[in-house]
């Protein structure tokens, strides 16, 4: 492991580096949240929106789980905004000539991710459409935002289909086709128009370009529950909303809507109930990540460090240690037990060495010393051989003693702590 901190270090901080390249664009606050995220504080984001409603006195949550379970007795109001839904297609491929290339915005239609929100932002699945399609039908009312002219199985259901806008136009005019409670207050609203609407003959359109006649948003009735589509993703966020009537419209539809309470839906924009260092790091910053895992590395470093020579143990212990060793060498030497003192003291050498070796505690005494002299340590290699040999011969306890020097010599050659013993004398003994 020592030969390889070093190794460890270089490959921890490539790591960081590659992770960091991937977090900085979502590291700024504001910033870490995905397109149309209501935590979102910059242009293309809808904390706007949310706060308006929220001082606007609506009822306004964060739901941070799926929709697979929800309750049918609870008020609530839907609202999802550039959620993808599992299932979308490209009916008619002539109107994918008119997007753009990847990253393109707005005019863009995949929608675009920020740092690592592509990995963990899920989509709307079948369980979840067919739950909430479920609740409308009782009675619920949803607020439905998509993203591109894409087709999907939520706007089959509705009987809603989507035709792209040419990208090249530029912002558009919309205005309300006939008097609503959508509508109240609302004269004209400005915004960048993804796709137009094609509704069933049932649905109500409350927004229209000015000058295609085309719509742009629509009240969807389905069983006893209402649906607001809206085909300009940019009206929700938080540029759009200083524009003309924009900030209104939101007002008065939401309200025609329902009391709320208003659930902006950001389980599908990446925020769950669970957190990780991946989300801390996105939300506050990478460099408070980057400095735990550098204090982590300094710390792990300095305690493979041993600063100044072994202390002695205290006297108690070593006294007791002192004793106990007397008395486990009496036992040996009355029962003549020197043979297999002998083995012990080799067995307990050979298993230290294979440690420094890479290799397993109970590796052979001849794998440990031709894989430490692979390393390097003929020295080692070599006196471990001498010592399993002299390790058969012990009969008396002046050959015993003999041993236990030349193993006490070999551990000193494995961590010296002071100056070198003389070779000869190594070998007299």
């Amino acid at each position: 492991m020592r030969d390889r901190f070093p190794l460890l270090v270089v490959g921890g901080l490539l790591f960081t580096f590659i992770l960091g390249s991937f977090l900085l664009r979502g590291a700024a606050r504001g910033d870490f949240a995905d397109t149309l995220s209501t935590y979102r504080a910059s242009e293309n984001g809808a904390r706007a929106l949310y706060l308006l409603a929220q001082e606007s006195g609506l009822e306004t949550l964060r739901r941070a789980t799926d929709l697979q379970l929800l309750d049918e007795n609870a008020p609530s109001t839907f609202i999802l905004l550039a959620v993808e839904v599992e299932g979308s297609r490209e009916d008619d491929l002539d109107e994918t000539l008119l997007a753009t290339g990847r990253d393109a915005g707005l005019e863009d239609e995949k929608l675009p991710h920020e740092g690592l929100n592509s990995l963990h932002s899920a989509e709307l699945n079948d369980e979840e459409r067919e739950e909430l399609l479920g609740l409308v039908q009782a009675g619920h009312s949803l607020v439905y935002v998509p993203w591109g002219s894409r087709e999907n199985p939520l706007l089959d259901a509705l009987e809603v289909k989507l035709s792209k806008a040419d990208t090249s136009l530029p912002m558009r005019t919309l205005v309300p086709p006939l008097s609503s409670p959508y509508t109240l207050g609302v004269e004209r609203v400005e915004a960048k128009v993804q796709a137009y609407l094609e509704l069933p003959s049932h649905a109500v359109p409350i927004l229209e370009d000015a000058q295609f006649g085309r719509p742009v948003a629509a009240v969807v009735p389905h069983g006893l529950g209402r649906v607001l589509v809206v085909g300009a993703p940019e009206l929700a966020m938080n540029q759009a909303l200083a524009r003309a009537d924009n900030a209104q419209f939101w007002l008065s539809a939401l309200r025609a809507l329902g009391p709320g309470p208003f659930e902006f839906s950001e389980f599908h924009h990446g925020f769950s109930n669970e957190r990780s260092v991946v989300d801390f790091a996105q939300r506050y910053g990478l460099h408070f990540a980057v400095a735990q895992l550098l204090l982590g590395v300094a710390f792990w470093a300095v305690s493979l460090k041993r600063f100044g020579r072994p202390r002695p143990p205290p006297e108690t212990l070593r006294v007791g240690a002192t004793d106990a060793l007397f008395a486990m060498s009496r036992l040996y030497r009355e029962g003549s037990h020197h043979a297999f003192a002998a083995g012990l003291i080799a067995r307990g050498v050979t298993q230290e060495l294979a440690l420094s070796a890479g290799l397993p505690p109970h590796a052979p005494a001849s794998t440990v010393a031709a894989a430490l002299a692979a390393r390097g340590r003929t020295d080692l290699s070599q006196g471990l051989t001498a010592l399993v040999r002299q390790a058969e011969e012990p009969s008396n306890d002046k050959q015993l003693v003999r041993l236990a020097t030349r193993a006490a010599g070999l551990r000193s050659r494995l961590h010296p702590t002071g100056p070198r013993a003389p070779a000869a004398s190594t070998e007299e003994s």
